[in-house]
This record gives C-alpha cells, sequence and structure tokens, in this order.
C-alpha cells in the first residue's frame, strides 16, 4: 500500500492516465441485469476537480444506461501495460454549449453528422468518488522475482510495484 499524500497520488494516478487514449467505460446495463463497458475517449482530465469529462452520443447503449443508472467504473490501462487505474464515479449528462466548445476538437466531426450542433452529441462529466492503481514496476525484475520465488516457495508479489487508493 502507498503512504503517499492524497494530492500525490491523484497526481500519479493524472500521470497514469495521461497518454491513455480510451478508457473502459462500465455501467450498469438500463435494465439493470448486467454490466456493459465501451471504450470512451478521455476528453478532459480534471482529477484535481474530481471530474472526468467525455463526449458521447445520445442514441448509444452507454448514454442509455446511464439515464437509468449513472454509476460508472472507467479503466485505463498505461501504454507500456505496466500501470492500471480504476476509477469509480458518477456520470453526469450535460447539455452547455460553452463547455462542448471547450471539449470539441475537429476530430469529433467525423461521428457527427453536424458536428457539435448534431442533435445526438452528449457531454458526460465523470464526477469521481474513488481511484485505485497498480504500477507493476520494471517488468524484466518482476520476472526474476517471481522466478526466484517459483523455486524457494517465498512470497514476492508485495515487492513488486506500487499500489494505493484515494478517495475524491
Amino acid at each position: 500500500m502507498s503512504d503517499m499524500t492524497k494530492d500525490d497520488q491523484i497526481k500519479l494516478i493524472e500521470k497514469i492516465i495521461q497518454d491513455v487514449k480510451f478508457a473502459m467505460m462500465t455501467t450498469i446495463t438500463h435494465d439493470e441485469k448486467h454490466l456493459h463497458a465501451c471504450p470512451m475517449t478521455t476528453n478532459k482530465n480534471e482529477l484535481a476537480q474530481a471530474k472526468i469529462w467525455f463526449i458521447g452520443d445520445k442514441t448509444t447503449e452507454t448514454v442509455k444506461d446511464l439515464q437509468k443508472n449513472p454509476q460508472v467504473n472507467l479503466s485505463y490501462v498505461s501504454t507500456d501495460q505496466k500501470d492500471y487505474v480504476s476509477i469509480n464515479g458518477v456520470a453526469k449528462l450535460i447539455d452547455d454549449k460553452e463547455k462542448l466548445a471547450e471539449l470539441w476538437s475537429p476530430i469529433y466531426a467525423a461521428f457527427y453528422e453536424h458536428g457539435k450542433e448534431d442533435p445526438n452529441v452528449q457531454i458526460i462529466c465523470v464526477e469521481c468518488n474513488g481511484a485505485q492503481y497498480w504500477q507493476s514496476g520494471n517488468s524484466i525484475a518482476n520476472m526474476f522475482k517471481l522466478a526466484s520465488a517459483a523455486l524457494q516457495d517465498g512470497k514476492i508479489a508485495d515487492s513488486m510495484g506500487n499500489n494505493g487508493s484515494v478517495t475524491f
């Protein structure tokens, strides 16, 4: 477990997810029987304010799920696949032209026929409740630790990286 301050943990989580293009957003299905996960592009990371922003489509299963139950989980894996973050929170469906203008990128025009004026554009703000993170450290060193533990019947998992959790 980590003995870092809350601010340091938030900065570490921001660092882990800053270059991750897609988060897996898990919702509770609108019939409340299953979990559903889909990749979403993180538009803006404001973890210091406990918020992460996305642009979605009102016609999708994800947005329909959020209308019924706003509980979500966001999963991130670093680009080198060594670090992991799981964030739980509550999604708010926002209709705000100024915020949309701030978040909009021309790349979204490929998904919306009428650009940011398209009636299906939906801003999603996840208000974060908490997060957990895992850093696996150096994979070569960990391979040797695992091999050594297998030969010596020793537990080494606690020395193979860093993990912690933070509440926003």
